[in-house]
């Protein structure tokens, strides 16, 4: 019942951003899919991560690995990564349409514009306001670990 809940509040509530990953579902339909707490789960090529409403596309094989290899598997990373993820899929729920504004915009710039600033500070990359709240949303949902404070180079 509360995955159709969920499902049925991304579509409405959510409906820009569900519609933008239907579109990027739709483009990347070869990759690996599969369902996470409601949310459907693409695992694509590119190093980085996006969650659009209900759809989350995630690195199959995150960047920051090998940063963290001998403390923490690959395995680890990829589920952290993904507890991350789905934590902006929850921020999405809270924020309707305003998530794209609030969220999206912000996220991106956090990661791409200031994505040298932070690897040479070695800032985590929860620092950010919306990334530490998705980490606490995704960890308090699903009950495991989120990428927390975690520095990705």
């Amino acid at each position: 019942m509360r995955i159709y809940l969920y499902r049925f509040w991304q579509c409405s509530w959510g409906m820009l951003q569900t519609l933008a990953g239907l579109i990027l579902f739709f483009k990347h339909y070869k990759c690996k899919h599969y369902s996470y707490h409601g949310a459907i789960i693409t695992e694509w090529s590119d190093k980085s991560s996006i969650s659009l409403g209900m759809f989350v596309f995630v690195s199959a094989e995150p960047f920051f690995v090998k940063k963290y290899e001998g403390r923490v598997s690959a395995g680890e990373c990829s589920g952290r990564l993904l507890v991350h993820e789905y934590g902006h899929t929850i921020q999405s729920l809270i924020l309707g349409p305003l998530y794209l504004i609030v969220i999206g915009i912000p996220s991106f710039l956090w990661a791409f514009l200031m994505g040298k600033k932070r690897r040479e500070k070695q800032i985590p990359y929860g620092a950010f306001f919306t990334e530490k709240w998705a980490n606490r949303l995704g960890e308090r949902v699903t009950g495991e670990d989120s990428i927390g404070d975690m520095v990705l180079d």
